[in-house]
């Protein structure tokens, strides 16, 4: 039983992440020739003051490219 764990910034909708989910099921069935019904996708979301990408988050890497951009 596959089981994927997917970590997100918080704001995408329900159908957003409802197709996801569908596109990573279909690619792990293709890829480990299993039933969709074995496959487990696990959605955590994070607010933007707890997900960070290179030391920064997500305000700081806003203000930053922000600052780049001038």
């Amino acid at each position: 039983m596959p089981i994927i764990e997917m970590h997100m910034v918080e704001g995408r909708t329900a159908e957003q992440k409802s197709r996801v989910a569908a596109a990573v099921t279909a690619a792990v069935c293709q890829s480990l020739e299993c039933a969709a019904e074995t496959v487990r996708i696990l959605i955590t979301e994070h607010s933007g003051d707890e997900f960070y990408v290179a030391g920064m988050n997500m305000a700081q890497r806003a203000a930053k490219q922000k600052e780049q951009a001038q």
